[in-house]
């Protein structure tokens, strides 16, 4: 089984690649927005859980989020392999995603990060907003609160997997098959 983390600020195109390489490697691909979002939607035990904390402007604890998780990955025993996107994001969350893998027998393969400079990923996200719906794609000062929580929260999980050897990084600008290539490039030679 090959499970990979993907991660990188908002906009560095993780939905985009997620797409390609869960086709490529049979993937299963577990968004923590979409598992957000059923749960929220279904009025699951766990999305009223995390409505209590979302209603009341706190963040959704780690216990919550990752049992969101558990839950999903249950639901798929036959798959090849996991892409997480947006979980793990805090260190937390990284050591109970490595309590729990080996349950299930298995592991973190690697985790690859897409890399791109700020100015690039604002002008995307801004770009994106315009079509998308997004309000938080918008507006430059929400932007950039979200890069500086990924700064202090998420950035920290890079020393946590290059203490592992799981930690590779990748450039995110160029064209989506650039992209793909660099990232499938990884992949292969793991």
């Amino acid at each position: 089984m090959i499970n990979i983390v993907l991660f990188g600020k908002p906009g560095a195109g993780k939905g985009t690649q997620a797409e390609f390489l869960k086709e490529k490697y049979n993937l299963t691909h577990l968004s923590t927005g979409d598992i957000f979002r059923f749960n929220l939607k279904n009025d699951t035990d766990l999305g009223k859980k995390a409505r209590v904390f979302m209603d009341n402007g706190e963040l959704v604890p780690c216990e919550v989020t990752t049992a969101m998780l558990i839950d999903e990955v249950n639901k798929h025993p036959d798959t090849a392999g996991f892409l997480f996107d947006g979980y793990p994001r805090t260190l937390d969350q990284a050591e109970a995603l490595d309590k729990f893998l080996p349950t299930i027998g298995s592991s973190v393969t690697a985790t690859i990060a897409l890399e791109a400079d700020d100015e690039i990923l604002v002008a995307r996200l801004l770009e994106r907003g315009k079509t998308s719906g997004r309000v938080d794609d918008q507006d430059e000062e929400k932007i950039r609160v979200r890069y500086q929580e990924y700064n202090e929260k998420t950035a920290p999980l890079i020393g946590y997997y290059k203490e592992q050897n799981k930690f590779h990084a990748v450039n995110g600008i160029g064209t989506i098959e650039e992209i793909t290539q660099r990232l499938t490039s990884v992949i292969d030679n793991l």
